[in-house]
This record gives C-alpha cells, structure tokens and sequence, in this order.
C-alpha cells in the first residue's frame, strides 16, 4: 500500500496549483485582448542582460518546448504510484516562474509591425492553446494524496482522461513550435494553400451547379476560357488541392439556371469561372515566387520594415479574396444578376490589388514574377 502524502505538503501542492490556475487564467485574458486586438503596438521586450529586443519565435519555441516536457512529468506523477506532492510541485513551480511566463511574453514581443498582425494573431490564438491545455491537465491533479482512478486517466472521463488532456496538450505545444520555425514565412506559405483550397472548393461546387442545368437539358458543356490562362499555367508549379465540403448547405438549396436564361446567368458564369482559375493560378504562383522567397524577418533588420508593411496591406486582400468568390456563389445559386455583377467587379478590383501589390520582389526590383503578374493582369481583364 502506498504510503499516505504528507498533510502540509499537499496543502501546498493545492495552493500552488490555484496559484498556476489564477496566472494561467490572466494570462489567457490578456492574450485574448491581443488576439482581438493584434495590430495594436506591442509592449517593449528586452533581455534581462542587454537592451537587444527578446526573439519572440525562438522565446515562443523555447517556452513551448519546456511547457510540453513539464507537462509529460506531471501527467506521469499523477498515475504513478507514489504519489509524490513535493515532486509535483517542484515541477509546477518550473512551470509558473519560466515557461508560462515566457510564453505570454512571446506574444507581446511579436510586434506587427515586424512579424506583422496577421502572424501575432496566430501566435496569440496558439499560445492560448496551450495555456489552456496546461490549465485542464493541472486541474486534474489529485488533491486526496492518490493517484488518479482508472477511470479518470487514460482516454476515459468521457475522453477527458488525463492521458488524453496530455495528448491535446502536446498536439497544441507542437503546432506552436511549428509556427515558430516556419516564421512569417512558413506561415503565410501554409495560409496561402489553405486560401487556394478554399478557392479551387468554390470552383467546383459553382462548376458542377452550372452543369447541372445543361445536362438536364442535353446541351454540351461550354468550356471556352479554358485556354486563357495556359501560358499562365506554365509559369507557376503544379500544386495538389484539396477537397473541402464547405458550400454544401449552399449547393443543397440551390435553383438551377433556367434553360431560357432570360437575365444572361450563364455567360457570367463562364466569365467568373474562368477568372477564378486565373486567381487560383495566382495564389500558386504567389507561393512560389513571393511567399517561399520572404527574407527573414526579424526585429534587428531594418529592411524588414517594408516587407511586412506590403504584408499587411496583402493579408486582408489574400484573405478576403476567398470571401469574395463565397459571396459571387452565392449570388449565383439565387440567380441574381445585379449582386452577381457587383461580386465579380468586387473579385475582379481584390485580384487585381494583389497582383499589383506583390508585383515587384521583396526588394523592389523587377523579375520573372513582375513579368508574370502583367500577363495575369491582362487575362483577368479579358475574362
């Protein structure tokens, strides 16, 4: 039988863990002010050494890093016997006087004005996840001097065992670490794809409901515009896309066109479609040339400046984009041409933006990729 944990040093375990809990919860409110809020200025952070600025990736990274070992200690201390308060506590305290700090202090040392507000957002709603994934493992450490039962560790607990609370923990530890390595640069590559996938989805759900009329009907696919992006086609790399499912509920309560097409639905299809493609084409081709290339950005390089400024003048338009074409599928799927016309002049204007804004390469000078975006910007107008 297990020997019985000493009363005071339970006591202790227990206001300790409140103690964590109280700063976890500040800290979780504080970096939610952030994240609603990113683009506000950063509070100064410096080394205790020197006045250099704190590097908040490798801080972000390092804090991650101590914050899922720790955890992996205590998410063992309270399965295995004996139950050791003193052990516990030792390593909760590790916890509150590094790593917890420090990772609230990589997010107010990511300023937006270098690693810019879309990338402190991400960093802000990671480190969240992780102070929220310690705050639910350290509220399961026993307060009766025993082990966890059976049934509360594991994958048990309704799939809230103490096993599992770990797991999620080390799942949002990893992405964290993730983020930092990549840099803005890793970041914006992964967003990127996510906002092509989003967009390749709209083009086939909008697709395959034009099709639907003409099939019904017998009437052959009109495929013109397919050639219009070819030469274009041939400057970016392939890319895989990805199937998503998210106009489902769209696609369910669709009209199809009527076979008349008194209000000219169709040729605006043809027309949205094949710009579609062509900004599809345009977010593979920003990837390769602009995103893969983003010079490091860090708070000592002064040249980092106008890269994030573009960066931050790019980030709504490249995120918007893909609103925008929802926003023409939908006014589509209600066969309403004075909204279909104003989302497509919209689409076409946000296209257009971003073409010119990532025209010229990071330092301003032409290149192949200059050249490129002229050629898009004249298909998109042709379409």
């Amino acid at each position: 039988m297990a020997p019985v944990p000493d009363a005071t040093a339970l006591k202790s375990l227990e206001t300790l863990i409140q103690t964590a809990g109280t700063l976890l919860k500040q800290l979780q409110d504080v970096l939610g002010e952030i994240r609603n809020n990113p683009d506000a200025p950063s509070a100064p952070a410096t080394s205790s050494a020197s006045t250099t600025p704190l590097d908040a990736l490798a801080l972000a990274r390092d804090s991650a890093t101590l914050i899922r070992a720790h955890a992996t200690k205590v998410s063992l201390l309270i399965i295995n016997e004996p139950f050791t308060p003193s052990a516990v506590s030792s390593v909760v305290r590790e916890l509150v006087k590094g790593p917890i700090p420090g990772l609230a202090a990589s997010v107010q040392a990511c300023d937006p004005n270098v690693y810019t507000w879309a990338f402190r957002r991400e960093l802000t709603s990671r480190c969240q996840r992780v102070l929220s994934g310690l705050a639910e493992l350290l509220a399961k450490v026993p307060k009766d001097g025993k082990v966890l039962a059976k049934e509360k560790e594991g994958f048990g607990a309704g799939g809230k065992g103490s096993i599992a609370s770990t797991g999620l923990l080390w799942s949002a530890c990893d992405s964290l670490i993730t983020l930092a390595n990549g840099g803005v640069s890793g970041f914006f590559v992964q967003k990127m794809n996510e906002w092509k996938d989003t967009l390749n989805d709209i083009m086939e759900e909008v697709k395959e409901w034009g099709d639907e009329e003409a099939d019904e009907d017998d009437e052959d696919e009109d495929d013109a515009g397919d050639d219009d992006e070819d030469d274009l086609a041939d400057a970016v790399a392939s890319a895989h896309i990805s199937t998503q499912n998210m106009l489902d509920d769209l696609m369910s309560s669709h009209q199809s066109i009527p076979a008349s097409d008194p209000d000219g639905i169709r040729p605006r299809l043809e027309s949205s479609l094949r710009r579609l493609r062509l900004v599809i084409l345009l977010y593979t081709a920003i990837t390769k040339r602009r995103m893969k290339k983003l010079p490091t950005i860090t708070p000592s390089e002064t040249s980092s400046a106008t890269t994030t400024q573009r960066l931050n003048e790019l980030a709504p338009l490249l995120q918007k984009l893909p609103d925008s074409f929802g926003d023409l599928a939908c006014a589509f799927y209600g066969l309403r041409p004075k909204e279909i016309d104003d989302a497509m002049d919209q689409c076409f204007l946000d296209s257009f933006a971003v073409s010119e804004l990532l025209s010229v390469s990071w330092d301003g000078s032409r290149d192949e990729f200059t050249e490129w975006t002229e050629k898009f910007q004249k298909e998109i107008k042709r379409a």
